[in-house]
């Protein structure tokens, strides 16, 4: 198959062979090019050393990106090429770098120390596709298969643990037996990776179109990262609402929502504080207060991962809110749009949606009815540009310094006290109603 390369590799191919070395592409470019994707970065290898590297691109933008590692990084055009000597590594005393690396003359020492077949793959404009390791057959199969021993790939780096979960979750994979057996043998080691990196590959893997499987199948190995999902596993949520143990709805709640990362976190946490609030009566679970419950642990799980203040607040916000009763009318939509903002008043939508979609079926039409009869009114109140936010407001504080409001925070307690009068539509969004009534309290 011929791999389609940029005019920038290509240049960086024949720059490296011009000078006596060889090169090609290798990695998740030559993956995702197998796979009919578009590559979002090109790495190269080459037999020339890092010092070698830096001399063939005299006169270009160098940037000495990890020279200990054999990494060079030239600009070209504007456009960042990493350019890596071939390498084996020996030595990971932290479970994630090598202690030794090694510069090797050739390309099959290289490919041999990487992590999976699929990304043991290089390819050269002119030789063709080096696959020694049956990583074209693997994706093909849609397969996740360690090159080498499987045990042995995660014991010298245990992200890979991880890492393995999340290409199988984007790509729609399953592990191969050997893989699948070393990464529960193995999984114990994911304490000792920094959260950052636990972080960002678990915000893919969540975002992946198999993340239910892998959340189902290797539960064990993700309560090493997240030890607060121990309990929901198993647990018998005993309600006529509910045919899944609170983990199986959790996974497939999360399978359920659109695939963005604030959606997919909340839909993972909605309920991790479920079984520290079971109580029973008449034969029938309850989990009263599980809402606040799950957006405490959910903030506390988040900072732990090192999660932006951003991402946080919105996911607690909607973790808290999830359960949220509220009719489809007008007035309790507006408050809502006034607490949440409209953008994340759509989220909370789509959180509820996805939680009727993991509980028991026959329960689902009426919930997802009424769930639609909210959405109708949400784009009718938008469309219509009613008030919900001081931005819609049709009076400023300009307006009520201009009618004799003094300057200061009674201003802004007028201006909160109108906007509630709007959205409870107590009074008109209108100016002359507004300030009419501000002249009526001053009197």
């Amino acid at each position: 198959m011929k791999i389609t390369l940029t005019p920038t590799i290509e240049q960086v191919i024949n720059k490296l062979e011009s000078a006596g070395f060889e090169a090609f592409v290798v990695g998740g470019c030559v993956r995702d090019s197998l796979l009919g994707k578009r590559p979002h970065d090109w790495d190269v290898c080459t037999d020339a050393l890092p010092a070698q590297v830096i001399s063939c691109f005299n006169g270009w933008p160098v940037i000495e990106t990890g020279l200990k590692h054999g990494t060079v990084t030239v600009i070209i055009q504007g456009f960042p090429v990493e350019i890596t000597t071939y390498r084996t590594e020996s030595g990971y005393s932290d479970a994630r770098r090598p202690d030794q690396v090694t510069f090797v003359r050739k390309l099959e020492e290289d490919l041999g120390r990487r992590d999976f077949t699929i990304n043991a793959m290089a390819y050269h404009p002119r030789k063709g596709l080096k696959d020694l390791f049956g990583g074209q057959e693997d994706l093909h199969r849609g397969i996740i298969r360690c090159v080498g021993s499987a045990r042995r790939r995660f014991e010298e780096d245990a992200l890979r643990i991880l890492r393995a979960l999340r290409f199988a979750s984007v790509f729609g994979f399953s592990l191969e037996k050997e893989t699948a057996q070393a990464v529960n043998l193995c999984k114990e080691r994911l304490a000792m990776i920094a959260p950052e990196r636990i972080r960002t590959e678990l915000d893919q893997m969540l975002c992946g179109q198999g993340v239910l499987d892998i959340l189902l199948a290797y539960s064990p190995v993700l309560q090493v990262i997240l030890p607060e999902i121990g309990e929901m596993r198993g647990f018998e949520q005993r309600s006529p609402y509910h045919v899944y143990d609170i983990w199986e709805h959790t996974a497939r709640s999360t399978a359920s929502v659109q695939a963005q990362r604030i959606l997919r976190l909340t839909m993972l946490l909605h309920d991790i504080g479920k079984p520290s609030c079971f109580t029973e009566e008449g034969g029938e679970g309850h989990f009263y207060g599980h809402d606040r419950k799950s957006a405490q642990m959910a903030g506390e799980i988040l900072r732990r991962l090192k999660y932006d203040n951003e991402t946080l607040e919105k996911v607690v916000q909607l973790v808290g809110r999830h359960g949220d009763c509220f009719p489809a009318q007008p007035v309790p939509i507006k408050r809502r749009l006034n607490r949440m903002g409209e953008e994340q008043f759509w989220r909370l939508l789509e959180v509820k949606r996805a939680d009727i979609l993991a509980q028991a079926p026959d329960k689902q039409p009426l919930r997802l009815a009424q769930l639609e009869e909210i959405r109708f009114v949400l784009q009718k109140l938008l469309a219509e540009k009613e008030c919900f936010s001081r931005k819609e407001l049709r009076v400023s504080g300009t307006d009520l310094i201009d009618i004799g409001i003094p300057q200061g925070p009674k201003i802004g307690e007028l201006l909160s006290d109108l906007l509630e009068k709007v959205i409870e539509e107590e009074l008109p969004n209108e100016k002359q109603a507004l300030l009419n009534y501000v002249r009526e309290l001053s009197k």
